[in-house]
């Protein structure tokens, strides 16, 4: 259960802030701003919350979950989603709050969140840019997901995956939006689609699709290089 505190510097000056701990999950999600730099790594999919029920855009980053991303971040463009960055921080009103349960927070290892005058220290500072980011992401990328939504542009994706081997992998619970179906939305909808800037991003997330094969690829590279795996 998560422990929230509302972060200041009577609380918190001796604490320190290291990097998000553990692997990086096989979907990570994304908002609107990182689409573009997504997909030219990645299958940039949607997905439903299992508590909500609500779509969410995410990052396809291996094909089964456990198991690591096939493409390093150097791979990827650099790409390290703001989500990731904000584990364990969060906007509450016009303050920060933080799980204090995180085990990215310490007060041995890591960065100091608070320098002697009380100001926050830079990384701090950085958590704050990209908080800011990322919490405005949230709300552009709900409304794309609306607009989608309303125009029933977004289908179900099944796929099963063959490996040398022998492993079947059949994915599911995932989403895109249908080529098909983009094409077929009248005039009207299209010039709106097109104002908003959710012309490119959806067709930014239909384009992705064909990254899953050189993920299956690059997995199947690892099988055999690795068959004790």
């Amino acid at each position: 259960m998560p422990k929230f505190e509302l972060l200041n510097y009577q609380m918190h000056r001796h604490l320190r802030m290291q990097p998000v701990a553990g692997a990086t999950p096989h979907f990570v999600q994304i908002v609107t701003s990182e689409f573009s730099a997504a997909a030219l790594a990645s299958p940039v999919m949607l997905s439903k919350d299992p508590q909500t029920g609500d779509f969410f855009v995410g990052a396809v980053m291996s094909l089964k979950p456990g198991e690591a991303p096939l493409k390093s971040v150097d791979e990827r463009g650099g790409l390290n989603p703001l989500s990731r960055q904000c584990s364990g921080f969060y906007i509450s009103g016009e303050q920060i709050a933080i799980d204090r349960d995180n085990p990215r927070f310490s007060e041995v290892d890591g960065e100091l969140l608070f320098d002697d005058a009380q100001q926050p220290n830079e990384c701090l500072r950085q958590m704050q840019i990209a908080l800011g980011k990322y919490h405005g992401g949230l709300e552009a990328t709900r409304s794309f997901i609306d607009s989608m939504n309303k125009l029933k542009l977004i289908e179900p994706v099944d796929m099963s995956l063959s490996f040398d081997s022998g492993e079947k992998l059949t994915i599911k619970g995932l989403y895109t939006i249908g080529l098909d179906s983009l094409r077929d939305i009248d005039d009207a909808a299209a010039l709106r689609l097109f104002r908003s800037g959710y012309l490119q991003l959806a067709y930014t997330i239909a384009t992705s699709l064909p990254q899953v094969g050189i993920l299956a690829h690059l997995r199947n590279r690892q099988l055999v290089s690795n068959p004790q795996n």
